[in-house]
């Protein structure tokens, strides 16, 4: 039985041309891409806690404040730390149906190279991502929160925050406080997921977390990548498009 809705992928890939075509920059909150028994299990499979790295106080370029978080990155030596449930959902997200969803939604040409990648992120109280853009060699991403009612209340925060910043701002910039004005926010309860497709001005952000010390918010990202020289020259060293060791 196959963990990821196809129906629901289709149905989201035929409206591509809304998506494309939303502003300040395409992206969309989805409800239900995982068959419902499938999410429940991945929620109480998720990785065990002794395999994430620590990432806090790290510094980013432009001044713009760490993306404080516990971060594991999906590699294929990584399969025999994983539950079933999580081996067979990662397979599905790199076979046809999936990829075709990736292809007609970001309204890639035929026959265009991407890869994708893959990480955990688990954030505890305080911790933020400061808005920002991607890197450009990134067509986008897609973010699975797999937080649930039972441990988690949207008054904590956690949500993407969708950002304009009116095409005033370089992609890698720190704008001042206040210049970008906030559009959205995802749900992130209920099998929910968000996709967005990365501009030269697709900021976005997570504000703040104030949860309980003993809860984390919880997300798995795709990440679609062009073949480019940098993907490339990372692959030739033994590296996924992100620059972690395969």
């Amino acid at each position: 039985m196959s963990m990821l809705d196809h129906q629901r992928l289709a149905e989201v890939a035929a409206q591509s041309a809304a998506f494309l075509d939303r502003k300040p920059y395409p992206w969309a909150g989805l409800q239900g891409i995982i068959e419902a028994r499938s999410f429940e299990r991945l929620c109480a499979e998720l990785p065990d806690e002794h395999l994430f790295e620590q990432e806090f106080g790290r510094q980013r370029a432009h001044g713009q404040a760490s993306h404080d978080r516990y971060a594991l990155q999906y590699r294929p030596r990584l399969d025999s730390e994983l539950t079933a449930a999580w081996r067979q959902f990662v397979a599905e997200l790199r076979q046809p149906p999936y990829l075709e969803f990736w292809r007609r939604t970001f309204g890639l040409q035929h026959g265009e190279r991407f890869e994708l990648s893959m990480h955990w992120h688990h954030a505890p109280s305080g911790a933020s991502v400061s808005p920002h853009t991607d890197a450009r060699r990134k067509i986008g991403s897609h973010i699975f929160y797999f937080n649930t009612e039972a441990d988690w209340d949207p008054a904590w925060g956690g949500q993407t925050v969708v950002l304009d910043d009116g095409g005033n701002y370089p992609a890698h910039s720190r704008p001042p406080e206040g210049a970008l004005r906030e559009v959205a926010t995802s749900e992130i309860l209920g099998n929910r997921s968000f996709i967005f497709k990365r501009t030269e001005h697709s900021w976005h952000a997570v504000h703040p977390i104030a949860c309980p010390p003993d809860r984390l918010r919880k997300v798995f990202i795709v990440v679609g990548n062009r073949v480019n020289l940098q993907v490339l020259w990372r692959r030739l060293r033994g590296k996924d498009p992100d620059g972690y060791p395969l």
